[in-house]
């Protein structure tokens, strides 16, 4: 076969015809290394293999979901483990992520259905001690340790394929169909490829783990995140018990679905009612704590919000934000500085969510700012008060998004909301709570 030699970048996988110091895809300096790879014949380029076909003419195929055994994560999958289907889970080291998805196989096991746990990071003995302390140990529940895709392969192609093959992690996996080590570009987009092609023509479920960058993203080709059915995302503090999986991506279910996790000795178990899970500690005679009724996906549940107003030694004031956008906590300062015509530029502010979460809802935007004037004046806010509401430049509490929902909920746990038809401004949240104002 005739080859020729082409420059591939280490960093994209882009390709280029000659040898450049910088990488014309990602402008990397120094990534393009020589490979050969073979010419295309004419023969390959021409007629394509298949043609286009009536979609009415289609035989239909049955793709009833199968339970995971959860039926909370049932409900976040959409009905559960989907045949031919592929679902890519991320999330940092230590996070959780092989402990709850030997759980899924182990439950898959349970069931009477055949679950592989494929590991290209842990030995075999490695994964029956955890499994045995899970208490997971079974029929049905097989595994195998390999770092080649050939073997993934061979058991999606065995003549009674497994109804759930999982691949921890596609990072581990080497294909010889592409150059690089394991974990490179180019390999993650040659496993991956392989893997989801190949799962199509079986009924099995494909579950792939994927790492994090330090950025939070999942690492390889953005690719990888559009070739799968599925992206799920774990979550959480690892010094906390608190772990939350989110639903980014899902052709066959709802797409802003939330689970709560809490892990224990025997692995990951699913919180019923989050409603009220992460107060279990909060004493509401403190100044600085407000409640807030956030909503992540379709899910309402009260979370605590805390804040520290302290008098600043520095040129510059302090801003830290833990949970969310420190940006954020800049801005609502600046419209409560303005608005309110308090000074805080003598005080260091330190804002933070309970339970090491990290929420992006803007209807916190009343709570946060509820808790740092509690803090900031030392008084402790109604116990029974719970926030939601977006706070704009001008000082007006907005409608959060969800609001009936939140209200219900809210009305279910006895609290007494502070929302925008009570508080309209930021000066109505200080009148009300602190009896201060114009």
């Amino acid at each position: 076969m005739k080859t020729k030699e082409i420059f591939r970048c280490s960093a994209c996988g882009g390709q280029s015809p000659r040898w450049q110091g910088q990488c014309p895809s990602c402008g990397e300096w120094n990534t393009l290394a020589a490979v050969e790879v073979a010419k295309k014949t004419g023969r390959a380029a021409g007629r394509s293999a298949s043609a286009p076909l009536l979609l009415e003419e289609v035989d239909a195929i049955d793709l009833t979901a199968r339970g995971t055994g959860f039926a909370a994560l049932d409900a976040v999958l959409g009905k559960g483990l989907v045949p031919g289907g592929a679902v890519l889970l991320g999330g940092e080291p230590g996070i959780g992520k092989s402990t709850l998805l030997l759980q899924l196989a182990g439950r898959q096991a349970a069931l009477g259905r055949k679950a592989v746990y494929l590991s290209g990071e842990e030995s075999l003995p490695q994964l029956k001690a955890r499994a045995e302390r899970l208490g997971l140990l079974g029929p049905g529940l097989l595994a195998l340790s390999s770092t080649r895709t050939e073997d993934a392969l061979a058991v999606l192609a065995d003549p009674e394929p497994p109804d759930l093959l999982i691949v921890d992690s596609v990072q581990t996996l080497a294909s010889p169909q592409a150059d690089g080590i394991p974990g490179s570009v180019s390999q993650v987009r040659a496993v991956s490829g392989e893997l989801v092609e190949a799962v199509k023509k079986t009924g099995a479920t494909l579950v792939l783990v994927g790492h994090v960058t330090k950025d939070g993203q999942i690492a390889g080709p953005k690719l990888l995140e559009h070739m799968v059915d599925t992206v799920l995302y774990l979550e959480g503090d690892r010094q906390l018990a608190a772990r939350l999986l989110r639903v980014l991506k899902n052709r066959f279910g709802p797409s802003d679905e939330l689970v709560v996790f809490t892990m224990r000795e025997q692995g990951l178990e699913i919180v019923d009612d989050p409603s009220t899970f992460f107060l279990s500690a909060r004493d509401a005679s403190l100044s600085g704590t407000a409640v807030a009724l956030a909503v992540d996906g379709q899910r309402p549940f009260a979370v605590e919000l805390q804040a520290l107003a302290s008098k600043t030694y520095l040129a510059i004031p302090r801003r830290v934000a833990l949970g969310f956008d420190t940006n954020r906590l800049n801005l609502l300062l600046a419209v409560v500085e303005r608005r309110l015509r308090l000074n805080l530029a003598q005080s260091d502010i330190y804002a933070k969510t309970g339970a090491g979460l990290a929420l992006r809802d803007p209807g916190m935007d009343l709570a946060l700012v509820a808790a740092v004037l509690s803090s900031f004046y030392d008084r402790p806010l109604p116990e029974a008060a719970v926030f939601w509401g977006e706070v704009d430049l001008n000082g007006q509490v907005r409608p959060a998004p969800g609001h009936e929902v939140r209200l219900r909920q809210a009305q279910r746990l006895g609290y007494e909301p502070v929302h925008p038809g009570v508080c309209k401004t930021l000066v109505d949240v200080q009148r009300k709570l602190f009896g201060r104002g114009e």
